[in-house]
C-alpha cells in the first residue's frame, strides 16, 4: 500500500566507483609501459650526427653437413682447428657473432664439441641458426 504524496524518485546509475575503476586500470597500464622501456645508462639528451650509424657485429657461419664436416665461412676445417680459426677472424675491440648451422642428423656430441670450442674464444658470442 503506496501513500499517495510520497514522491517517486528516478532510478539513477552512479558511474563515480566505474570511473574509479578505469583509472586504476589505466594508471596499471600506463606505469607497466613505462618498465617495458629498456634503458642502459643514464637518460641524457645525445647530440645529432649527419654521419652516425650503428655498427653491426662481425658474423661468421660456422656448419656442420651432414656427414659430420665441419666448415667456417663455406672453408673446411677440423674441430682441432676450429679455436684458431675463429680467433684469426676476431678483431680487436669488436664483437664476433658465430652462427651455427648444423644439420638435424649431426651427432649430438660433435654439435657439443663444436660450441665447446668456440666458448672457449673470448669475445664470442655464438647463436645457433633453426628453421620456422
Amino acid at each position: 500500500m503506496r501513500l499517495q504524496d510520497e514522491p517517486e524518485l528516478p532510478a539513477q546509475i552512479n558511474i563515480v566507483p566505474m570511473i574509479d575503476v578505469i583509472f586504476a586500470i589505466l594508471t596499471f597500464f600506463i606505469m607497466s609501459t613505462l618498465y617495458l622501456t629498456r634503458s642502459e645508462g643514464l637518460p641524457v639528451n645525445l647530440p645529432q650526427a649527419a654521419t652516425g650509424k650503428t655498427d653491426p657485429p662481425a658474423q661468421v657461419t660456422l656448419t656442420i653437413n651432414n656427414n659430420g664436416e665441419i666448415f667456417l665461412n663455406k672453408k673446411a676445417i677440423s674441430v682441432e682447428q676450429l679455436e684458431i680459426g675463429i680467433r684469426e677472424k676476431l678483431e680487436p675491440q669488436k664483437q664476433l657473432m658465430v652462427v651455427l648451422n648444423a644439420d638435424e642428423k649431426v651427432n649430438h656430441g660433435q654439435v657439443v664439441a663444436v660450441m665447446d670450442k668456440v666458448r672457449q674464444v673470448e669475445g664470442v658470442k655464438l647463436g645457433i641458426a633453426t628453421r620456422k
